[in-house]
């Protein structure tokens, strides 16, 4: 359906096709995540999930307004969980995304806006937070995941190479992530342990992220 999606992507191709859409790829998120939301609250209690449009799952639509891709349907679909009282966008969350290329299991905040990135400089002026991100990123790629790469090329203004692990200054969001080919995994409900395991290696950067939150609410 997504190769489809991809070579006809019209509203019109998508409103005659979207009883496929439902039936094998919308319904089938809806049971993920009911499944994946009840194994990750044995991680953190409070995870927010909801098996609908504008919750756990996002919108096929694409908003053209800000997007440079003018197409109006998204050919990668994605899922989120996320713990915290603001948008689940700007809040430490457990992510994943799947197009015809493959699927990406990751945890982290994918990007920082404005209040949130101001938040963070803040936050990380302390070097003990500093320095336990560092460690984390540490550990994880240790354990063979990847880090996102930092967004800015200079040190804002309030840290200098002098500071211990200066560069994390560097971020405009902060995630750690694996990627793989779609393969047998990914069609049966192995997918489930699969993505709780990695979910379970990335709390600690999960809930580092979390109490960064709460300092910038």
């Amino acid at each position: 359906f997504l190769t489809q999606l991809r070579d006809n992507n019209t509203k019109e191709w998508f409103e005659a096709n979207r009883h496929i859409y439902t039936e094998h790829i919308e319904q089938v998120n809806k049971s993920f995540v009911e499944e994946m939301g009840e194994h990750l609250q044995l991680l953190v209690p409070t995870i927010h999930y909801a098996p609908k449009v504008a919750a756990s799952l996002f919108r096929i639509y694409r908003d053209t307004r800000f997007s440079k891709d003018k197409t109006p349907m998204k050919s990668t679909i994605g899922i989120i969980f996320w713990q915290g009282a603001g948008h689940r966008m700007q809040s430490s969350s457990f992510y994943m995304h799947y197009n015809t290329q493959g699927y990406f299991i990751a945890t982290g905040i994918r990007n920082f806006k404005p209040p949130l990135l101001a938040a963070y400089r803040e936050y990380i002026q302390d070097s003990s937070k500093r320095e336990e991100l560092k460690e984390i990123f540490d550990t994880l790629k240790a354990k063979g995941y990847s880090i996102c790469e930092p967004k800015y090329k200079r040190l804002p203004r309030g840290f200098d190479k002098s500071m211990s692990s200066s560069e994390l200054a560097k971020y405009g969001a902060i995630y750690a992530y694996k990627e793989y080919s779609l393969d047998e995994v990914f069609f049966s409900e192995a997918i489930i342990d699969r993505a709780f395991k990695i979910y379970s290696h990335m709390l600690p950067l999960q809930q580092w992220l979390y109490e960064l939150t709460l300092f910038a609410a």
